[in-house]
Formats: structure tokens, sequence, C-alpha cells
């Protein structure tokens, strides 16, 4: 699958706390309701493992919306809690963004992040539903 760099929302970021996504995707100022009409989710595509090293690491993965280009003061479209063993290299996961929305004009991803060594490295970006049903991710790694 071929990703569209303006729909990346981070790309390979190694995220060991709670954080927001590198990138934002600007909406513009009006007509924001994207995915009305065809179904859009975030494709999180995992470059490196969860660690899961004393067993009480937790990761939830957050659509969120924004007034701001920062992400600060965010809005949250959806939250998915994903278990770490779900999260090894080479897997892919998705969290749906709700039909209507966003409102504001920019999107992102934030990563929650829980326990004594969360660490993951994720690339996340927004791609119709109906493309990740048959689709393979490899780590970048040759």
């Amino acid at each position: 699958m071929f990703l569209d760099a303006l729909l990346l929302l981070s790309d390979a970021q190694a995220v060991t706390t709670d954080a927001v996504s590198t990138n934002t995707i600007d909406l513009g100022a009006a007509n924001r309701k994207i995915g009305t009409g065809k179904p859009l989710v975030v494709l999180l595509a995992i470059d490196v493992a969860a660690d899961i090293t004393t067993g009480d690491e937790t990761y939830a993965f957050e659509v969120i919306q924004s007034a701001a280009a920062n992400l600060s003061s965010p809005d949250v479209l959806v939250r998915r809690v994903i278990v770490a063993a779900d999260l090894k290299a080479g897997r892919t996961q998705t969290v749906g963004i709700p039909i209507g929305t966003p409102t504001k004009q920019y999107l992102g991803m934030n990563y929650d992040t829980g326990g004594t060594t969360p660490t993951i490295t994720v690339t996340a970006a927004v791609v119709p539903q109906e493309f990740v049903a048959q689709q393979d991710y490899y780590p970048g790694v040759f």
C-alpha cells in the first residue's frame, strides 16, 4: 500500500511517554467532515514492537482534533486500547474515524502510554477503511 505523505501523522515515531503525533493534517477552514461517504481509519503500522518488559505497560491510541496546529487542547474523537501482545513489529492495527467528524481544523493522534517502561515505534496514516482489508506492512528493515 502506498501512503500519501500529506496524510501521514507519524513516520516511525518512537513513543516512550504520552505524546501527540509529529505531524498534523490541516483540514482547512470549512467543510471538515472527512469520511462522510467513505469510512476512514488511522492505520497504525508497528515499526518496533511494544515493550512488555515489566508486564504493566499499557498502550492507547486516540484520534484527536484541535483548533491549534500543535494539537494543544485536543478533543478525543475515538480511543482504542490495544494489548501489547498485538503490537508486534510488522503488524498493523486501525482506529476508526467517526463519520461526520472532525469539526476542528487539525487532525492528529495521541499516544497514551502507561506502566514502567512503555516504548513503541509506530507509523500512522489516514486511509480509507477499504484499503486496509488486503494490505501487508513490512517494517523499514531490509
